[in-house]
């Protein structure tokens, strides 16, 4: 069956192929020029061993590369494993490993991570994008496998409360649900539309909301390297660009650009804002241009988005995050099961047709998160009489950076391999940028200093996980009857780190 991302791509390069699908940095790609370097690369991906099924990871940073890259693992047959180019070589080797990697495709640039992460464990194929640019050179090469719509496409890993990285399955089927469902009303996708993308393509957002949505609607798709405010806001007139996704520092740093004032917004019909609460002066500034920002609730298991506030209801409810949508439904239930009362607080669920049917490799987990046709989400929130959900604080331990999210026990697991430190806690500190950052709070012997904590951080994680607040401290920390550390009594006695300390980097 036909039903691929590849075959949307496929349809597009027949009927409208001189049409611009992608601009990075000025530089553009026709749907029919995306077909034929993805379909190389596709060819050439599998000449080199790759089937269906195998999963191929894709490293690097914005450009105009990655996603024909990302479009060729898929018309391969293969299962698509972004990598986060922030990654160390360990973190790198623990997603590989996760994911049963058996390819990564890089930059000429991440060569060396790449090296290095493949002497930590199993040996994997490595093709570099200097291998695939000329690929985009060539006659038409229409070539792709079509994958049944239960086959996982793509795993999209995110963190979880307990430090161990999960692969987050995405079928055919799921991915174009999403896309279904988010064309379904007045304020949503259409066909044709223009979508600007500040965001990294590696994530949910970018991956799914961007890249796949653009190529099954056959729009066209402008990608940012990264976010230049002015430069974004001057994009969204001149281009006519219609949707627009971020976390709420994206949208605050376009407003308070000297270019957002003369911007002409007019075009701008779908602008949905997550992942940290929206301050109504926000909301003010983009309404003054006549724009409706709409705040969601989501999570990558429920394919990024999973409820969004109505146009008409953003000002009225701004602390909402809407009723679902026309097929994905939303409850808060008590700890025994039972339907909260409206504004009662509990676990929120989940359900609807973007859903993922479970963890790559994890029954465990699966089995957790999925019961009974709806997603647990370890999140806390309400519901109003008139069942709007609103988020309140999350019920596993995540830190979450600029959108991003972070577990604090493997930030934990790092500091605690520094010989001196006893005792290691991570919690999240309030930020203005980033909405939360790590902040590590430790009891130390033998002279260790936050110096040596940052600098031992960062040879090992991202440059985003690595504390900046670290509070030294002499007494041991909180514990539970049980012996384990109180997070919730730690989190209290720290609730304003940031006021109370200096940031160390």
């Amino acid at each position: 069956m036909a039903a691929t991302v590849g075959s949307a791509l496929y349809w597009w390069a027949r009927t409208k192929g001189e049409q611009n699908a992608i601009i990075v940095a000025g530089e553009a790609l026709t749907y029919r020029e995306l077909q034929d370097w993805s379909g190389r690369i596709a060819r050439t991906i599998v000449e080199r061993g790759i089937e269906p099924g195998d999963r191929v990871g894709v490293l690097g940073p914005n450009s105009l590369t990655w996603p024909v890259v990302a479009l060729g693992v898929l018309k391969a047959g293969a299962v698509l494993v972004p990598l986060n180019p922030r990654f160390k070589p360990a973190e790198l080797r623990k997603v590989a490993d996760d994911a049963g990697v058996t390819m990564v495709i890089a930059p000429e640039e991440f060569a060396a991570t790449v090296e290095e992460a493949r002497g930590l464990g199993d040996t994997f194929d490595t093709l570099m994008f200097t291998d695939v640019v000329p690929l985009r050179e060539g006659g038409r090469d229409d070539f792709r496998i079509d994958i049944a719509p239960e086959d996982p496409t793509a795993l999209l890993f995110t963190s979880g409360s307990t430090g161990l990285s999960k692969g987050v399955i995405c079928t055919n089927r799921t991915l174009l649900n999403i896309v279904f469902e988010a064309t379904l009303t007045e304020e949503g996708f259409r066909p044709g539309s223009t979508s600007l993308l500040v965001l990294p393509l590696v994530f949910t957002p970018g991956l799914v909301w961007g890249l796949v949505m653009t190529t099954v609607l056959g729009g066209t798709l402008i990608i940012e390297k990264e976010l230049d405010p002015g430069r974004a806001a001057k994009i969204l007139g001149e281009h006519n660009v219609q949707a627009l996704f971020g976390v709420p520092l994206i949208f605050e740093a376009i407003s308070r650009s000297r270019e957002f004032e003369n911007a002409d917004l007019s075009s701008l019909r779908t602008a949905i804002v997550g992942g940290a609460a929206v301050a109504p002066a926000l909301l003010q500034r983009w309404a003054d241009k006549g724009v409706a920002l709409r705040q969601i609730y989501g999570m990558t298991e429920a394919g990024g988005v999973a409820t969004a506030t109505l146009v008409a209801e953003s000002f009225d409810h701004p602390d909402t995050c809407g009723s679902g949508s026309i097929f994905s439904e939303v409850k808060v239930i008590r700890e025994d099961g039972t339907d909260a009362a409206p504004g009662e607080e509990g676990e929120i669920l989940l359900r609807g047709p973007g859903v993922t049917p479970g963890y790559w490799n994890d029954a465990e987990s699966t089995a957790s998160a999925l019961r009974d046709g709806w997603l647990y989400s370890g999140d806390l929130g309400t519901l109003d009489e008139d069942g709007r959900v609103k988020f309140v604080d999350r019920l596993k331990d995540l830190i979450i950076t600029g959108g991003i999210n972070i577990s604090p026990v493997e930030i934990e697991r790092v500091i605690s391999e520094i010989p001196g430190v006893e005792e290691v806690a991570v919690i999240a500190a309030s930020d203005e940028r980033f909405g939360e950052t790590p902040a590590a709070i430790v009891t130390v012997k033998d002279g260790v200093d936050a110096a040596a904590i940052v600098e031992h951080c960062d040879r090992l994680v991202a440059d985003y996980k690595v504390p900046r607040y670290v509070v030294i401290r002499d007494e041991p920390l909180p514990r539970l009857p049980s012996g384990k550390l109180s997070k919730t009594a730690i989190r209290f006695e720290y609730r304003d780190v940031s006021e109370r300390f200096d940031k160390v980097r």
